[in-house]
């Protein structure tokens, strides 16, 4: 098959690489689709010890069942591989199981990714694409996973309502893009703004949110005012910003992964009852939810994603390494 594969720090090549093994349990997808993530760009840029070259990226697939249980259904991936047997996972938090692998991973146990003709998977891990989603956007359901979960964690640990809630969300990417939607068309929150620096993405966001969308220095971004904050960056520069704008017991909640530390304002935390709560993906009802959602439109047709041939990923990556891409979220196409 022909894939799209990680070689090195800032490197990526489209060549052959060998075909899957069916294994039992699982099956063999031809995929149709697969979305580029921020982790994958962690991998990228070679800063993710889970993700060693050589590796086939790509976790956000969407495709048709080749090889294996219901051969020819339409099919998008949960990526998310867990034991099925540990208190977590018993309990309904899989996503918190101590096993937990991800489709496109080599450390601790290796798991070839989407960005390729074809993709080995679990037959547990495998949804009937819905009607009403289109294949080639069935990828983004990963990251709207990812995003609804984080915003009903938000939403549980809030002192009001959302429809009394002010909520700054920081970054314009997919999983801040998502989580803006969401607040917006599903929890009618209150008040929602995004904040986003670069002004191409800025523009696409703009385009497709009823909300505020701003640079991070807009003024109308004050201090001590949000209840809630999403920072979907994580740089330190974003958990500066969020810690800035929270008001005195309200709720941070962190997703992104860009920089694992730096300064934060732990005294204004203390002081002022903040809540932090870190969070990475989501449970197996997060993404249930997440498709019944995405299948009946009810955050938008979704126009903001672009779509580029697999053949031309590397060039894919560099556009959103060089920020030149106002997409928030780009899809290759096999």
């Amino acid at each position: 098959m022909k894939a799209l594969v990680y070689t090195g720090t800032e490197k990526l090549e489209y060549k052959n690489f060998n075909d899957p093994n069916i294994v039992n349990n699982e099956s063999i997808i031809k995929v149709s689709a697969s979305g580029i993530c921020g982790s994958d760009m962690h991998a990228y840029h070679g800063k993710d010890e889970r993700r060693i070259p050589p590796l086939i990226l790509g976790h956000e697939v969407s495709g048709i069942i080749e090889k294996g249980l219901n051969k020819g259904k339409k099919v998008v991936l949960n990526p998310l591989i867990t034991c099925g047997n540990c208190d977590y996972c018993k309990s309904g938090s899989e996503h918190l199981c101590n096993k937990r692998v991800l489709l496109g991973m080599n450390r601790p146990v290796e798991r070839q990714g989407g960005f390729a003709e074809l993709v080995l998977v679990p037959n547990k891990n495998i949804y009937e694409l819905p009607e009403g989603l289109e294949m080639k956007k069935a990828p983004i359901a990963e990251p709207t996973a990812v995003s609804l979960h984080a915003v009903e964690l938000g939403e549980k640990n809030i002192k009001k309502s959302f429809n009394d809630c002010k909520a700054l969300v920081i970054g314009g990417g997919a999983i801040g893009l998502l989580c803006a939607l969401i607040l917006e068309k599903i929890k009618n929150c209150g008040e929602v703004y995004l904040s986003e620096p670069n002004q191409k993405r800025l523009e696409v966001c703009s385009k497709n949110l009823k909300s505020t969308s701003t640079t991070p220095k807009d003024p109308s971004l004050k201090e001590n005012d949000f209840d809630l904050v999403f920072d979907t960056v994580g740089l330190e520069v974003t958990r500066n910003s969020a810690i800035k704008h929270i008001k005195p017991g309200g709720t941070i909640v962190h997703i992104g992964l860009s920089q694992p530390s730096g300064i934060f304002d732990f005294r204004k935390a203390t002081l002022q009852e903040i809540t932090f709560i870190g969070t990475y993906c989501y449970t197996n009802k997060d993404f249930e939810n997440t498709l019944n959602l995405l299948s009946k439109n009810k955050i938008g047709d979704l126009n903001w994603i672009e779509f580029k041939n697999l053949s031309s990923g590397a060039e894919a990556f560099k556009e959103i390494h060089d920020g030149t891409c106002s997409a928030p979220k780009i899809i290759l196409i096999p």
